[in-house]
Formats: structure tokens, sequence, C-alpha cells
């Protein structure tokens, strides 16, 4: 009996890991089938609170050097001329991951499109304005890039500064004034060099300064519309095999709060229905 229990035991602590696994290989599947679809290499940056860890404890994910290493490989892999789609799904990450992405995106010889099925914040959204044409789902939103030094935003702590006398400014806020400064200054010269090959000077110019100067909260929605009015190019047609993607990524839930049927519900099945 007591050899029974401990490999229920062994079962039940192997069962995230071998989902895990199921998980992969039907994304692959999936990751193959949208390569001959399109002709192109796809790259998926997903990241989500994944039970994947031991016990199934979730873990949390951003854009890491990690992150970086490995899409900068795939790209490396691919024929200079064969096109790149980039699915992106992310709250953001560490800046230099996120620029590594983005130079390695622009400088790509091929045709380069950024799905974004959901959100890219963040340095998500820095990688795709380094892309050829980003394509978002109706309701799917991108974000500021303004830069963080430490846990505040660069811009809110030298809009602070600006408005005291020097001399009431502690010494370390200065110092992180002017981190914030050159952090400003150098992400804005990083927007200005991803879009070069496809956006004219003044909108490069508006367009680097409205997402990295603050100009609103970091966790921002920037949706379709309002991106459009900055000066993108977006388009809307989303692949549904994209969708079908992310499906294979579940967030860990210890209760379901979103319940529906299943399938696709039309006017016309409606009215049968009745």
């Amino acid at each position: 009996m007591s050899d029974w229990i401990w490999l229920l035991i062994a079962l039940l602590a192997l069962q995230p890991v071998l989902r895990q696994r199921v998980l992969e290989a039907m994304r692959a599947r999936v990751l193959r089938r949208i390569e001959e679809l399109r002709g192109s290499r796809v790259i998926a940056l997903v990241h989500r609170q994944e039970t994947m860890s031991f016990l199934g404890v979730p873990v949390f994910r951003y854009i890491d050097v990690d992150d970086s290493e490995r899409v900068l490989r795939a790209i490396h892999l691919t024929d200079p001329e064969l096109p790149i789609d980039l699915i992106l799904h992310t709250p953001g990450g560490l800046a230099l991951a996120s620029t590594q992405i983005a130079r390695a995106v622009s400088r790509h010889a091929g045709k380069v499109t950024v799905f974004v099925p959901h959100y890219a914040m963040s340095g998500g959204t820095l990688i795709a304005l380094a892309a050829s044409e980003i394509v978002m789902s109706e309701h799917g939103v991108l974000g500021p890039v303004d830069p963080q030094v430490g846990a505040q935003p660069a811009a809110s702590i030298l809009r602070a500064v600006e408005r005291k006398p020097i001399a009431e400014v502690d010494d370390e806020t200065l110092i992180l004034a002017d981190q914030g400064e050159m952090a400003i200054t150098q992400l804005r010269q990083t927007i200005h060099e991803i879009t070069a090959r496809r956006l004219p000077e003044h909108v490069r110019e508006a367009l680097a300064s409205d997402l990295s100067a603050g100009r609103w909260t970091h966790d921002y929605a920037i949706t379709v519309e309002e991106a459009r009015k900055l000066g993108l190019t977006i388009s809307t047609a989303m692949p549904p095999e994209v969708l079908e993607l992310m499906e294979l990524y579940p967030q860990p839930v210890r209760r379901q709060n979103v319940e529906y049927s299943p399938g696709r519900r039309s006017r016309r099945r409606a009215a049968r229905s009745d």
C-alpha cells in the first residue's frame, strides 16, 4: 500500500512537467503550420504565468537576456531574405534585452511582421516598432517605452527635480535625475535608429518623444486607433493560427473566473437555437 502511495505522490509531482511537455509539442506543431502557410520563420516571444516549476508553482516572466539570446540565435539561423513572423505577448522587461532584439529585427533584410494578439508593453512595444509591419488584434494594445530608474519613471524624477529649488533636492535624487535624463536620451535615439527604414523623420521624432518622455503612465494601453494617430501603420488582419497558438499558453488558475460555451457563436446559429 505504501508503494502505491509513493507512486501517486511521484505522479502528482511530475504532472506539471508532463503537461508542459505536451503543450510544448502542440505549440511546435502550430508554429510549423504557420511557417508553412506564410513561408516564414516564426518566433514566439510569449510571457505568461505558466505552471511549469516544481509542484506547479507559477513563474512570472518578462523579457530577459535569455530571451534575447534565443531570439538573436533564431534570427541568425534564418536566411537574410526569408521573412520573419514574431509573435509578441509580453509585459516588457529589461531594456538591454529588448534593445538587442529590436536592433536585430530592424537589421533583418527580409520582411519582419510582429503579431500582437493581446498586448506587447514597454520593451515589447520597442521590438514592435522595429518591425516592417505590425499586426494587432482589434483589442490588442501597445504601451509607452519610457525608461524606469529603479522603481520610478525617469520622466517623473526629472519633473520632480525641476519643480523644486535645487537646494531642496538631495544628492541621491539628483543622481537619479541624471540617470533618468541619460536613459530617456538613449531610448529616444534607439527609437530613431530602429524605425529609420520605414518612418519619415518627422514621424520618428514625434513618436520617440511621445513614447519615451513620460506622456502617459508606464502601463497606459495604446490601442490600434491611438497607435495609428501616432504615425504607425497597423493592420488588424490577425491570422487565426496565431490566436490558436495563444490558447496553448494557458494561465494557471485555481478557480475558473471566466466561462462560456465552446465554439464560435453566430447570429444565424442563435436564431436556429431559438
